[in-house]
């Protein structure tokens, strides 16, 4: 037997394993794979490896009973134990040659091109469309998950990609109740995020080269959905009533957010919504109506959604609880005419099958009980203070600086820089733990405005008042 007791010893001693059983499945896993203990070698008896390395034998013979079910070990009655297979030791990791260029896709690298779309990690002056966490009904949302656990075969398994039943009902009843949507529950799709369902509607119903409206400045989401899609965007200009119609030429889908237009704020008038649903019926057009914060209103109520004039099924009518509820939840819902449930359906099952059948179930029992409404009520009231407070704070230290767009409703505040300099002030505000997203990237024309994206949705008292204070110091 040429099994050095020094090694064994070091080696067992530096295996981090919690049981001692399991350090000396380690350390005789490692001796055999490295080549030390050959085929055919045969180990101490128990007794012997358990005085070499102070354990009791009944440990041993469990570690030599493991790795005899695992392969590693064959034990013969009468005759001892024996290394049982031979493995080849690791080779020495060569350099690497330097790889050839990276070749992607046309469409890869417009992907690329786009910057992607990323979200604060967490709670931070002044980053915008985020809710606030710590004050989430946790509690309740702990019970209704734990209740859905205690029968775990129901939310555990493959899920319909339309989307759980439940939820669907629970959105359908909401969006009519709260926003004026005429939806069955057989016309929502649950999906992921809005994100995915941007880039599910740029797949499904665009075509290379042809023509796409988004309203200037607009949301760089939809903008890098439709890009990467290879359509040809076309900015629409914004007046006070909202989107304007184009003079010319016929578009295939127009993205809009009619009720609190991102970013500036401004909601869309009956006239104009009227006037965009002739146009799509006119030239066969898709309008997406992207309800992304219509929860959110302070000074009055929200006009209804777009969707709810619509006679013609023209209008696609997207919504999330990112901000309603909180983003890691990871839900969202399309409302789509019944024509297009089927197609989406199957696209969803080749992407990633369904959304994740335990939160949408909570989700589901959250809307039903009535926790949801109760919670946006309670967050109207918290985010309209919060709100009222910023425009105060900027009002007083930087009112000659900042100019504040239209502000019913939403997580986050618009404001303009009549004087200029927001890329050398964004990077200051950096340095001084201010995150100040920019307003000049959300044009895609030539002609751009100047500005930032205030959150405060997710801000205290405290925090607002800081912040400003850090802000009104970088002038």
């Amino acid at each position: 037997m040429s099994l050095n007791k020094v090694p064994l010893i070091q080696i067992f001693a530096s295996q981090q394993a919690q049981t001692l059983r399991d350090k000396l499945c380690a350390t005789l896993r490692q001796l055999i794979v490295s080549g030390t203990l050959p085929q055919g070698e045969r180990l101490p008896s128990s007794r012997l490896m358990a005085a070499d390395l102070s354990l009791s034998r009944v440990t041993v013979e469990a570690a030599y009973t493991q790795l005899e079910s695992e392969g590693y070990l064959v034990r013969n009655i009468g005759k001892g134990t024996f290394v049982a297979i031979a493995l080849e030791p690791p080779r020495r990791v060569r350099k690497m040659a330097q790889p050839a260029p990276l070749a992607l896709s046309s469409r890869g690298k417009k992907i690329v091109a786009t910057g992607g779309c990323r979200d604060p990690l967490y709670p931070q002056a002044f980053a915008a469309g985020s809710p606030d966490l710590r004050v989430f009904p946790h509690d309740i949302w702990r019970r209704l998950t734990a209740q859905r656990l205690r029968s775990p075969e129901t939310v555990m398994g493959y899920g319909d990609p339309q989307g759980l039943p439940e939820l669907r009902q629970a959105v359908a009843r909401y969006l009519a109740q709260s926003r004026g949507v005429r939806c069955a529950a057989e016309q929502v799709i649950i999906l992921t995020s809005s994100q995915q369902a941007l880039q599910m509607l740029a797949m499904l119903l665009c075509d290379v080269g042809e023509k796409i409206c988004l309203e200037e400045p607009g949301y760089s989401g939809a903008f890098n959905a439709f890009v990467s899609a290879g359509a040809e965007i076309s900015g629409l200009e914004l007046d006070d009533r909202g989107a304007k119609i184009p003079d010319t030429g016929r578009a295939k889908l127009i993205y809009l957010t009619p009720s609190h237009q991102y970013p500036t704020g401004v909601t869309m008038s009956l006239s104009r919504r009227l006037q965009w649903l002739a146009y799509a019926n006119k030239h066969d057009s898709w309008l997406i109506e992207d309800d992304y914060d219509s929860e959110f209103y302070y000074d009055e109520q929200p006009m209804p959604a777009l969707q709810g004039l619509d006679d013609n099924g023209r209008v696609l009518y997207l919504g999330t609880f990112s901000k309603a509820l909180f983003p890691s939840l990871r839900l969202a819902y399309l409302v789509v005419p019944p024509a297009l449930v089927e197609p989406f359906c199957r696209m969803r099952s080749v992407m990633d099958g369904h959304s994740a059948q335990l939160m949408q179930a909570v989700t589901a029992d959250f809307i039903i009980h009535g926790h949801f409404q109760a919670h946006l009520r309670l967050m109207r009231k918290l985010y309209a203070s919060r709100r009222n407070l910023l425009l105060t704070q900027l009002a007083e230290k930087l009112g000659d600086r900042l100019r504040p767009q239209s502000h019913s409703g939403g997580l986050q505040l618009t404001v303009t820089l009549p004087g200029g300099g927001e890329e050398r002030l964004t990077r200051a505000a950096l340095n001084a733990g201010l995150i100040l997203p920019r307003l000049s990237p959300l044009y895609q024309g030539a002609v751009r405005e100047e500005g930032w994206l205030l959150g405060f949705s997710a801000l205290q008292r405290a925090e607002i008042i800081n912040a400003v204070d850090k802000l009104a110091r970088l002038f």
